[in-house]
């Protein structure tokens, strides 16, 4: 009893000495990178005890001693801890807001992908991954190649396909500015670095579909990318085969903080082991930097700025590929004479402003500016021969040259010069408050493009120009010869000025609803869209609604509609002639979108497993077609489509501590163009007249078709993808990660020809790319003060296998013709087998 009076009188004692101190307030709203309003974030004062925690809006409130140095902790499950310094004066109320950044469950120096926004179709994803993931490109995109609904068949490219849409129709945004590609770029060979800079992001979000109001005017997919705000002084630099990169970043002064990269790369060690055979001079190299200034605690401004300087060289020498089935095999043979120069630089710039009112309302500014130089200049002629190779497998020579099926001569010229200037003034606005988040936004934008084009094609087959016109041969008489044009087999030559301004906006809302124990998150937003080009005003609008029952299971329901329009930028007003359609309107999808998600466990470890169904009604459509990663649009011609589908993914610890993920997905997706229809004739003997195949070939009846639905050229059926990684057991500093696709055959077709001929595909697309690391230095090991590497948090060193089983992907095709004029579909192929070394330093 003795010994409770005294615990008592101490306790009384020390709650009166606390009371006594003289206190001041800090308050705010804690979020993250996002600015969504983060819960139960903990908020205590270092070595005090006690402390509080945020509610439903994020808000927070605690009385901290006064006239004394304090530091403030936030912390969160997930994020990582942050920390403030203050000496505040008695009474005082000290306004904080604070975002918090994202975290990883990892093992020791080894990201892992995150958590998906359940109430939403974003998907929160990781960037640290992309520095282990091993692919020939790296980089974001690496990651999103390996979600469910995600297309990929060219690991030389960033580009990627989403749910049955092209490359052009997936939004990108870093720092809530729209980021432009270059426009003349036709082969992965020439992309180089894509924009997003991998050292300097920290947050990734990406939605396949069905996204909200507040993004822009595409129909596919939206990827939402945020750079860091740096809290202190880091950096790293990385070295491959394929090129480096280095960054620094830090805070100057309290205010200013400031983040910048360099990279370079050049894949002349992957392109040296194509079928073409040359001198590749690949150079590419870009350099970005972010600096904010925290004017006062209201304002914020910041400057963005990236240049981008690529070239691509190559001087063909030859090429030898062997093709066709064991019945027919082919080989074909290729000496090239000249070259090809290409040039992409691109600057971009933007100046924001960011005004905080208030604890709950944030409006920021954005003017922009993006400037793309693009020349693409070659002259290559190449002579051709097409063999057949013995296949009698009782034979000496089998496999060797049996005899020539054709021999032909192609010569190439292009000079394409083209310039593009965005400018854009924006400002965007939230305001959260009780249980609703509140978003608005206002864009102008001004658009300058011009487009030098002259293009050619000459083809020599058997002695012939294909078309083969008329011409004078056998006349005796020069005076009463007729002149004849050289026909072209393709020519294109015409200059292009477009100026155009557009204006758009939005505004959303979102409400987080509680019944009994079940909540319910709805958003519903509205988005208009003018273009003074063609004078279309759009409208569209969009809803989510996510229902999380208080069940045993961790379960979510989410289900997603809106209609979603694309007005065409450039690409998809110039037709195959390169002349301008100006009464093309925007592309138009309307999504339904309903998925699943389930958190769960197995082994005793955390797993979730999504489920997404989805059906995408296409009006209004540009029909198109993709040659490597040139899409090109017949802006003279409109089709209607759908497409449909189901993704499953599931990702979780499979090896305890470390997290993988695999997914599956089925899609279909078809087209019907208007007005399209063909004959078919039939000779004397009543056969179908096919040539290079029928002897007859003089028709005398015919059969008018209307071909319906044919695939789109996106429509790859099944795709698999997998990203797994594991560790010693004993010593999990040495690491193996693995990266699989799988994806059928997409739709192609001979060159010229109608669109409904374009069923015929390609071989399915097989990779499997598998790295192995070693952690060198890590971040805990102390070094003495005179080691060389005391400076260094962590070292890694990386051996990785590219295209790990040695199969030959098929990009696209060249197309060739025998003394017949049967044409042949040779295979372009990827990267073999490939071997690469990179070392990866962080400060």
């Amino acid at each position: 009893m003795k010994k409770i009076l005294i615990y008592i009188i101490l306790f009384i004692a020390f709650t009166g000495k606390i009371s006594a101190q003289k206190s001041a307030v800090i308050f705010g709203y804690v979020t993250d990178e996002d600015r969504r309003p983060l819960e139960l974030v903990n908020i205590a004062i270092s070595n005090i005890a006690g402390g509080t925690s945020t509610d439903r809006n994020g808000y927070y409130e605690l009385t901290v001693p006064a006239e004394t140095e304090i530091t403030v902790l936030f912390s969160f499950v997930g994020f990582d801890m942050r920390a403030r310094n203050f000496n505040l004066t008695e009474g005082e109320r000290k306004s904080l807001n604070m975002t918090l950044f994202q975290s990883t469950t990892q093992l020791p120096g080894f990201d892992v992908i995150s958590e998906i926004y359940r109430e939403t179709n974003l998907t929160r994803i990781n960037p640290k991954v992309a520095v282990v993931i091993p692919t020939p490109g790296g980089g974001i995109e690496s990651i999103i190649k390996t979600l469910p609904g995600v297309s990929s068949t060219n690991e030389l490219s960033y580009q990627y396909s989403v749910r049955g849409g092209n490359y052009d129709e997936n939004l990108i945004y870093v720092n809530d500015i729209e980021i432009y590609r270059p426009l003349l770029i036709r082969s992965g060979q020439q992309e180089g670095l894509s924009f997003i800079n991998s050292d300097m992001v920290s947050s990734v979000l990406f939605s396949a579909g069905g996204f909200d109001a507040r993004y822009g005017d595409k129909l596919s997919s939206v990827l939402d990318i945020q750079y860091k705000k740096p809290s202190g002084f880091a950096g790293s630099f990385s070295g491959s085969l394929l090129g480096g990169s280095a960054h620094l970043e830090g805070v100057a002064y309290g205010k200013i903080t400031y983040i910048m990269g360099f990279r370079h790369k050049s894949n002349q060690y992957l392109l040296k082991s194509l079928e073409s055979k040359g001198d590749y001079k690949p150079s590419f190299s870009d350099f970005q930097a972010l600096v904010t200034y925290d004017y006062n605690p209201k304002w914020e401004f910041g400057l963005f700025t990236n240049i981008a300087q690529n070239s691509y060289r190559f001087i063909p020498s030859t090429r030898e590929t062997k093709f066709g089935t064991i019945n027919e095999a082919l080989k074909l043979k290729i000496y090239f004479d000249g070259q090809e120069v290409d040039k992409f630089d691109t600057y971009f710039g933007a100046i924001t402003s960011e005004y905080k009112p208030n604890n709950f309302t944030r409006i920021k500014h954005i003017l922009s500016t993006f400037r793309s130089n693009e020349s693409e200049t070659f002259d290559i002629m190449g002579q051709y021969w097409l063999y057949q190779l013995e296949n009698d497998f009782g034979k000496d020579d089998f496999g060797n040259e049996a005899f020539e099926r054709g021999v032909g001569t192609f010569l190439q010229h292009s000079r394409n010069y083209l310039t593009a200037d965005v400018i854009s003034l924006e400002q965007k606005g939230s305001r959260i408050k009780e249980n609703k988040h509140l978003q608005w936004g206002f864009k102008y934008q001004h658009e300058s493009i011009k487009d030098i084009l002259k293009e050619w094609t000459l083809i020599d087959s058997a002695g012939y120009s294909m078309p083969n016109p008329e011409d004078s041969v056998g006349y005796t008489q020069p005076n009463l010869q007729e002149d004849y044009d050289l026909e072209l087999n393709e020519l294109i030559q015409t200059t292009i000025s477009l100026k155009s301004n557009r204006m758009s906006g939005f505004v959303q809302n979102t409400w987080q609803l509680y019944f009994d124990s079940t909540k319910i998150t709805l958003s519903a937003g509205i988005r208009a869209n003018y273009w003074d080009f063609n004078s279309q005003l759009l409208v569209s609008p969009r809803a989510t609604v996510s229902i999380a029952p208080n069940w045993e299971k961790d379960i979510m329901f989410r289900f997603s509609t809106g209609m979603y329009h694309q007005p065409p930028f450039y690409r998809e007003l110039r037709d195959f002639n390169g002349l301008i359609n100006q009464n093309v309107k925007a592309q138009e999808s309307i999504h339904f979108v309903l998925a699943g998600d389930w958190n769960f466990q197995a082994w005793n470890r955390p797993f979730k497993f999504v489920t997404e169904v989805y059906y995408k009604h296409l009006n209004n459509m540009i029909p198109y077609e993709i040659d490597n990663v040139r899409i090109r649009y017949h802006s003279d011609k409109i089709s209607k489509g759908y497409a449909t589908g189901v993704d499953f993914k599931i990702n979780g610890e499979f090896v305890n501590g470390i997290e993988s993920w695999a997914g599956l997905s089925f899609l279909q997706t078809m087209e019907d163009i208007i007005g399209d229809y063909y004959y078919d004739y039939y000779n004397s003997d009543g056969q179908l007249i096919v040539p290079g195949y029928t002897l007859n070939n003089t028709a005398v009846d015919s059969l008018r078709n209307e071909p319906g639905y044919i695939p789109r050229p996106s429509d790859q059926r099944i795709n698999f993808s997998l990203f797994f990684q594991d560790y010693l057991p004993r010593n999990p500093n040495y690491k193996m990660h693995l990266s699989l696709l799988y994806g059928t055959g997409l739709p192609f077709g001979p060159p010229k020809t109608d669109k409904y001929r374009h069923t015929l595909r390609m071989p399915s697309y097989r990779r499997v790319d598998i790295g192995f690391s070693v952690l060198l230095k890590s971040e805990e090991k102390i070094l003495p003060d005179k080691h060389v590497l005391r400076f260094f948090k962590s070292i890694w060193l990386t051996a990785e296998v590219f295209n790990l089983l040695q199969i030959n992907n098929t990009i696209s095709y060249i197309w060739v013709s025998d003394v017949s004029n049967r044409q042949y579909a040779v295979p372009n192929y990827l990267t073999p087998r490939m071997l690469n070394v990179r070392l990866v330093v962080n400060l």
